[in-house]
């Protein structure tokens, strides 16, 4: 009984009661788990010769983590998890403008965050993969892991449209799901199609970019692993990378 009533006690002392603050620590935690999972499938595919990894296990990675970010947060923050999303939103007035430029910062800060969780996990693995030297480019480049680059036949314009209509689908469908007077999703299961939907757009849409379809998702990590020890390399486009 002492116990119980201590717990009581303490769930009342940590509970958080303003609502900005409840939704951008939820946002903050659904964009963590999503980020870290889909950068972690990556360096399992990447530092082991994709002999414990591929590209089909690197979607699937990226997929299920945006499932497991909606069920962590979807209830609270709504578990945008991309500011393109966010913004979509706020264009349908679905979302208040003013609530807009914080969950960009926290999603974006989410992404950077997951992106140090990654290095460390995978720290000795990075370092043994690329010989002792962290690039960007080059036969044992490890950027890749963190950030996507567009293919070398890839123009400025072509790279530009294809995130325009992997993110609008992404967008749209999202929104149908979203429509009460579509055939609804059975309920808690809105996730899983979620996810679904972005494992469609990875394995048709991402040859020419690496499929982001998210701002936070890139410049996140970009901006970690240019803290690192990558260097301003890491926002350079190199022809044949690696």
């Amino acid at each position: 009984m002492g116990t119980k009533s201590f717990l009581t006690r303490a769930r009342g002392l940590l509970r958080i009661q303003n609502q900005l603050v409840r939704e951008c620590l939820a946002e903050l935690l659904a964009t963590f788990v999503m980020m870290t999972i889909t950068l972690s499938s990556a360096a399992q595919k990447i530092t082991f010769f994709e002999t414990k990894g591929n590209l089909l296990t690197a979607y699937l990675g990226g997929a299920l983590g945006v499932m497991a970010g909606i069920y962590v947060a979807g209830g609270i923050s709504g578990a945008h998890m991309n500011p393109a999303f966010s913004l979509a939103m706020c264009l349908i007035e679905q979302f208040p403008w003013w609530k807009f430029p914080i969950f960009v910062v926290v999603q974006t800060l989410g992404s950077f965050i997951s992106a140090g969780a990654v290095y460390i996990l995978y720290y000795d693995a990075i370092w043994h993969y690329s010989n002792g030297t962290l690039t960007a480019f080059g036969p044992r480049e490890t950027a890749s892991i963190f950030v996507t680059y567009p293919a070398d036949y890839v123009s400025v314009a072509n790279g530009f449209l294809d995130q325009v209509i992997g993110t609008g689908v992404l967008i749209l469908v999202v929104m149908g799901l979203m429509d009460i007077r579509n055939k609804a999703v059975p309920k808690g299961l809105e996730p899983v199609v979620v996810a679904l939907l972005v494992l469609s757009i990875e394995c048709s849409m991402g040859a020419n970019c690496g499929c982001p379809l998210n701002p936070a998702r890139d410049i996140g990590p970009r901006l970690f692993i240019c803290l690192a020890g990558w260097g301003l390399e890491v926002f350079r486009w190199v022809e044949g990378r690696g």
